[in-house]
């Protein structure tokens, strides 16, 4: 059986403020070695995190920026 060590060195969305905010924290380091982006919850950062493709962070990335723009 093959285990993956989690991540362990988040990076925090631009949007976060001192406030907090809606905001999520993913892993450059673990996507470039793995190629798969984990994504967690800045607020919650002991909750499990999520993994997703680079397409669909890619994806999400541009659908909050855009949606983001007209808030």
């Amino acid at each position: 059986m093959s285990t993956v060590a989690a991540p362990t060195t988040w990076v925090k969305s631009s949007y976060t403020s001192a406030e907090g905010g809606n905001c999520v924290e993913w892993s450059p380091s673990y996507a470039h070695a793995h190629n798969l982006v984990p994504i967690r919850d800045s607020k919650a950062p002991h909750l499990p995190h999520l993994t997703v493709t680079p397409h669909a962070w890619t994806n999400f990335v541009a659908f909050a920026t855009t949606h983001a723009a007209k808030s």
